[in-house]
C-alpha cells in the first residue's frame, strides 16, 4: 500500500526548496525523523501534522492522503 503522507511530505518539502534539516528545525525534530517520515518508517503525530500543513499551506487531509484538494 502506498504511503501518501510520505510521498506528499517529500514532494511538498522539495517544491518549497527546503531541506530535511529546515523542516526538522521548524518542527523541533531531528533530520532523521523527517527522513523516516519521508520513507514511511515512522508516523507523524497530530501536532506535527498541523505544523506541516501550516508550513506548506495545505490541509491535514491532503497531507495524509484523505483528499486531493490542497486547501
Amino acid at each position: 500500500m502506498e504511503n501518501k503522507f510520505a510521498s506528499r511530505l517529500k514532494i511538498l518539502r522539495m517544491s518549497h526548496r527546503m531541506t530535511q534539516d529546515q523542516v526538522a528545525n521548524y518542527l523541533g525534530a531531528s533530520r532523521q525523523a523527517i527522513a523516516n517520515y519521508e520513507h514511511g518508517k515512522r508516523e507523524c503525530g497530530i501536532d506535527s501534522l498541523i505544523m506541516l500543513s501550516d508550513l506548506f499551506g495545505v490541509t491535514v487531509d491532503y497531507l495524509v492522503g484523505h483528499s486531493d484538494e490542497k486547501n
